[in-house]
Order: C-alpha cells, then structure tokens, then sequence
C-alpha cells in the first residue's frame, strides 16, 4: 500500500503562510530516528532534511497564504494546505496518514486517518512535519530581509514579545495575519 504522511506547520504565527508537506517513504530503505521537527534541533533538521529527500519515494509542499488563511480561517487553510500537498505529489496515495485529529478533503479515493501526536510517531508523518518546518523556516528568514526589524529570522513569525512590540512600533506588513488578535487590534477602523 502507497502510504503518504502529511503535517502542517505555521498554525500559530501572526505572521507568513501555513505550509503542509506531504512525505512518501520508501519501505525498503527506512530513515532511523525520524521525530516531529519541534523536538529535533535545527541541525538534525537540516541533517534530517537531506535524508528525507534523498530517500523518500515522493514529496511535496503546499502553502496558503497570510490572505487565504485570513479568508477561510487556520483551520481550514491548514486542512487546505494539507490536502494541496497530497494533490501534488506525483503518485497518488492510497492511505493518508495526517497528524491531528481532523482530516483534509482529498481529491482522489482513498483512506484518510487522522493520527493524534502522530508526528511523533509515524515515520512518514515526521518527515512531513520535518520537510514542512525547514520550507516554512526559510521563507521567515528570508522575510527578514523585506520586512527588516521584525526579526522574523528569529521568531519565523510566532507572537513572542519582540514581534509584537515590532508590530506596534513598525505597523503591519503584507504578510501579517490581519484575522489574528494581536494583529487584528491593530488596524485602523
């Protein structure tokens, strides 16, 4: 059975897109110690990353924007991503493992199950969470060069204190989350 693992990150920024992966592992050549991404440092992301997509079978990335999640809610623009990145796989799955307890709405027929905490312990759903975290990670750093002060390189987006005292002194840029609190109190009625 043709097996994909998908996971989001990015649920809960006030900044950038949420970004899903989806992972086909090859189960002839299995990758020892695959974790969820929040438990591995930034190195054995990196390390893990390599791996992963040198010896996945498939895999694939999909993002919604600051503007659609605004539209549609993080949920369902999680659920969405989700479901966008098994699309573009280039094999169809015929069971999707996803991390959570709600599942996505997949184009093709096949068995979807929602697995809580499965990004710790379902290979193919750790690597999704990897591949999806290092994507998501990248594009905050390079935001920091667009939208210097914010530190994004740093916080990738997340409600510490240093991006909202940032938010109230340099306003808000294109790729804030205008339906989040901390962003939404913000902007002028």
């Amino acid at each position: 059975m043709i097996v994909a693992g998908v996971d989001e990150v990015g649920r809960g920024p006030l900044a950038g897109p949420v970004v899903a992966a989806a992972v086909i592992l090859d189960p002839n050549n299995p990758i020892e110690g695959l974790t969820d991404s929040k438990k591995l440092s930034e190195k054995k992301r990196n390390y893990y990353e390599a791996i992963i997509k040198e010896h996945a079978l498939y895999y694939a990335i999909a993002e919604l924007s600051p503007e659609e999640i605004d539209q549609h809610n993080i949920l369902q623009a999680s659920l969405m991503a989700m479901a966008k990145a098994v699309a573009l796989l280039d094999i169809k799955p015929q069971q999707v493992l996803v991390d959570g307890n709600k599942k996505p709405d997949i184009e093709h027929d096949c068995i979807v199950e929602a697995i809580i905490g499965g990004d710790l312990t379902v290979p193919a759903i750790s690597a999704a969470s990897i591949i999806a975290k290092q994507y998501r990670d990248r594009l905050m750093v390079a935001y920091e060069d667009t939208y210097p002060g914010y530190g994004f390189a740093k916080h990738k987006g997340y409600p510490t204190k240093a991006h909202r005292a940032a938010i109230i002194e340099l306003g808000i840029t294109p790729i804030h989350r205008r339906s989040f609190g901390p962003v939404k109190k913000l902007i002028p009625a």
